[in-house]
Parts: structure tokens; sequence; C-alpha cells
């Protein structure tokens, strides 16, 4: 939980921040950087770490995982130059990738499917406290303290998972025979650059001009590399992202829901708070308290449904009911005006959050119980790898659509308008500056605001509302009694020990194995697997 929760939180917590270090460090020019490589770096490696789990086993790896992270955060803390926090930010990714994908698989490796809802419903809200809890972090560290207090926080927290992992994460470690991927991963990282590149264009370069050599040779260049390396992958001994788990349809399924999650979710997230700064007049910081009633809402609509997931053992009604919540919020939040309550406002987000709350782990956990126990980490870091450029895409399609709207609307409030000063120009508008202009001309930019925002979720709710159209189609499998190492022969149970018993490997889906009694398996006794033990 604790690595989950750093990596989650690096996601976001600079956003506030980032005037200041830019204007710091002299990188206003260079900005969307700090945010694309940390978000690259993530994606790029998520389908690695998953691979590397499946097949030499996961205590390594996620060691190596939280040492990188712990180490990029310091050193980018004490970055000297822009330059420098951007290359610690990219060692940052490597690690945060590994940190959210093997936390995940590590649950699924110890916890049957059966019992694992009460496990990952609190992951979940984790995910959701993280990413409203970066923005407000980061704007307290940089109001009260020091900017550079948003890296150095996850030094003492990445150093105690670091020590609790080494003392007590005691997985199997295995060799494997087979051939590494090499040529999928270098692909896979050329195609996802290219997607991401291409998905902040906008920020990094000004505007996605289609007359530009530059964007149309990138645009080129990513669909043939992705073609390319689904040819590879189709053909490689042990892919780094088999083709087959697309066969699966409740693979394919539960990875298009979390596609559309990211980009809705990131979306919202991401321009709410510059909405309310405008229009209300708070600071950075308190922007960042009006979202913690989204934080709420799913951190008690993803344990409840955990919870209620490991009695019943049903989990589809969760998905359905939760994306069909979060599509009807969209629809709702399309009437935000620059007048709205605050109330009204706390009411939708909090709407929101329970909907997302009860389908971001869900559909991580019907991944997991249907697919092979030998891919768990695969499979995990794959519908983790498309929720993350969900993200990213949607962050990009909904900021082009409501800064274009925006830009319209400021000018035609400042066209008629007295000349205010320079500091009142539409393209140098700060909250300040906008609660000090005259009534009738703030009136006018904060209803601009308004005007752009809202109708911009309209171009989400087709993606939500795809995705509650999806889950219904979702085949619920009964959950399995058995933990994945188990199922796997890489460990038996208390009771299958105490009987001189041991899981046959030859699992197929996470479904128990010849041999294997079903029942609660949390005490598991590690046996050797695939290859020699290396520890554990």
């Amino acid at each position: 939980m604790a690595s989950m929760f750093l990596s989650s939180l690096d996601q976001s917590i600079i956003s506030t921040a980032m005037p200041t270090i830019v204007g710091e460090l002299d990188g206003v020019e260079h900005q969307g950087w700090l945010i694309t490589i940390y978000i690259l770096a993530v994606a790029v490696v998520m389908p690695m770490y998953g691979k590397a789990g499946d097949s030499w086993g996961r205590r390594w790896p996620f060691l190596i995982a939280v040492a990188l992270f712990t180490l990029a955060s310091a050193g980018a803390g004490f970055a000297g130059s822009f330059a420098e926090l951007v290359i610690w930010r990219g060692i940052q990714g490597l690690g945060g990738g590994g940190l959210m994908i093997l936390s995940q698989a590590i649950v699924a490796d110890i916890v049957p499917a059966r019992e694992r809802g009460k496990y990952m419903g609190p992951m979940g809200a984790l995910f959701g406290v993280a990413a409203v809890a970066g923005p407000l972090l980061g704007g307290w560290f940089t109001d009260a303290h020091d900017w550079r207090w948003a890296f150095w926080v996850n030094i003492p927290v990445g150093l105690l998972a670091l020590a609790v992992a080494w003392v007590t994460l005691k997985l199997p470690s295995h060799r494997s025979d087979k051939r590494i991927d090499v040529l999928g991963a270098v692909l896979m990282t050329l195609g996802t650059s290219g997607l991401i590149v291409v998905a902040t264009w906008e920020s990094m370069v000004g505007s996605y001009d289609l007359g530009d050599t530059r964007l149309t040779g990138l645009v080129l260049g990513t669909v043939v590399t992705w073609g390319v390396f689904v040819a590879v992958e189709l053909r490689a001994e042990d892919p780094i992202l088999p083709m087959r788990l697309f066969r699966n349809s409740v693979f394919t399924l539960a990875t298009a829901i979390g596609l559309v999650i990211g980009m809705g979710m990131f979306a919202a997230l991401g321009f709410l708070p510059t909405f309310l700064q405008m229009a209300t007049g708070v600071g950075v910081t308190q922007s960042g308290f009006l979202m913690i009633p989204m934080m709420v809402g799913m951190m008690a609509t993803a344990i409840a449904s955990g919870i209620a997931i490991t009695k019943t053992g049903r989990y589809k009604i969760y998905a359905i009911a939760g994306m069909g919540i979060a599509t009807a919020t969209l629809v709702w939040m399309t009437t935000i005006t620059a007048d709205i309550s605050m109330l009204q406002y706390s009411a939708m987000i909090f709407v929101l959050g329970a909907g997302l709350g009860l389908v971001m782990q869900t559909v991580v956990l019907a991944v997991q119980n249907a697919v092979d126990p030998r891919e768990i980490g695969t499979a995990t870091s794959a519908n983790n790898f498309f929720r993350e450029i969900g993200a990213a895409l949607g962050t990009a399609l909904f900021s082009s659509i409501f800064t274009s709207r925006l830009v319209a609307g400021l000018d035609d409030v400042f066209a008629g308008a007295p000349q205010t000063g320079g500091e009142a120009a539409p393209s140098s508008l700060t909250p300040q500056v906008v609660q000090a202009l005259p009534a009738p001309l703030k009136d006018g930019v904060v209803a601009a605001y308004a005007d752009a925002l809202a109708p911009a979720f309209w171009y989400l709710v087709p993606l939500l509302a795809l995705g509650f159209v999806l889950a219904f189609f979702v085949r619920e499998i009964a959950l399995s009694d058995v933990a994945g190492m188990v199922a796997r022969g890489e460990a038996v149970t208390e009771a299958q020990a105490v009987a001189g018993t041991t899981a046959e490997p030859e699992a197929v889906g996470d479904v128990p194995a010849a041999g294997v009694p079903a029942g609660h398996d949390r005490d598991l006794e590690p046996v050797a697997a695939s290859g020699p033990a290396e520890d554990g």
C-alpha cells in the first residue's frame, strides 16, 4: 500500500508546484516535460515489470523498484537545474511503474481471488486519495515550505517500504529458460514514447498544426511501430505483451473499461481546481481541499465494494453500477455555471468519486481472476498500462477542447473592455488578477471559464457511456479460492504442508489445480517452482 501510494502520488504532486519549480530552475518553456517524462517512464516499464515478475519472481523486481524510486526522489529534491530534475523524474517513473504493478500482483500471489476484494478495495481507494492529495500536498509544500519537499517526502516512506519488504517479502524467485523479448521491449518503448509525446504535443510545442512535418512524422512513425510490435509479439517465444490475452474476452473488456476510466477521471481532476481558483478566488492549497469530497466518495465505495465482493463472490454488478454512476455524474457536471454553490459542486464530485471507486479495482480483480495464474503480473500490468495511456490521451483531448473554448471566450470578454493594464490580458490571468478586476469584467472571465469547462464534459460522456455498456458484457467467472502462488505450484497452504501434500503446477486460469482443495489459503509455505529457488 505504501509503495502504490508513492507511485500514484507522484503523478500529480508537482502540478500545483509547477509554476514555482520552473520559475526557479528556468524551465518555463519546457515545463510539460516534468509531467510527461514521469507518465512516459511509468507506462513504458509497467509491462516489463509485470513480465519480469511472472518470469523470475516478484521479490527482486519489487525491491529494485522501491530503491530506484527512493533514490530518484532524493536526486529530484536536490536537483540544481531543470535538466537534472527532468532526468531524476524519469528515473522516478522507472521505479514508480514497478511499484504500482507489483503491489497488485503480489496481492494476487498470496490472496485467493475470493478474498482479494477486501485487499484490492483499499488499494483502489488509496489510488484516489493520491490523485487528490498530490495537488494538495504540492501546493502546501510550495506555499509553506519549499517545493523540494514534494520529492523529499517520498524518502522516509520509501526507506520504510524497502526495509519492510526486505525482511518480510519472502516470495520465491526462479530462473526462466525462455529467451528475453528484447525486440518487443524496444518497440514497446518507442511506440509508447511516440503515443505519449503526441498526446502531450500541445503542452510542449504549442499547438496541433497538421502542417507540421515533425508531428506528421511522429504520428506515422508511432502507428508503424505499434504495427511492427504486434507482428513481433505474435512470433516471440515469450512475448512481453502476449497477444493471446486479447482473445480472453474478460481481459479485453476490462482493459477497455480501464482505458476509458483513465481518460475520464484524469481529465476531470486536471481542470476542476483551475476553475475553482478562477471562480472563487481560493488559493492553490484551498482548491486542493475542495477536491476532498471526491476522495471521500472513492474511498467509501472502493472499500465497501471490496468487502461485499469478499462476502458474496459477485463483482460484475459493481463495475456496471460504477460506470453508470460516473457517466450520469459527468452529464450532471455539464450544468456547472459560474455561480454554482460549493454544496452542489461537492455533491457532484462526491458522486463521481463514488462511481469510480466501485469500478477501478473491480476490473483489475476481474482480469486477475480470468487469466492463467502464470500471467497474473503480465495481465495486471497490461490493464494498468492502458489506463495510463487513457489518462494521457484523455487529458490531452480535454485540454485541447477546454483551452480552445476558453481562449475564444476570454477574447470576447476583453474585446469590448476598457484597457486595464497588461496584467489583465487574457494570456496572463491569474486567480489574484481575476479577483482584482472590475465586477463586470471579473464576472465575464469567470463565466468564460464555466462556459468552457461545462460543455467540454460532453466530450467525455460518450467515452464513459461506452465503458458502461462494455461492463454488461464482462463475463462473471466464479472467484477462485486458491492464491496465485498455490495455483502455480510455488507454494502450499498451511493445511497442505501439515498433510504433506503439494499443489499441482498445472493450473490454467485462476482456478484450483488438481489436488488443491478449495478453501482459505492465506497461510502459504513457498516451494520450489519452475527452476531452482534463489530465495524465499
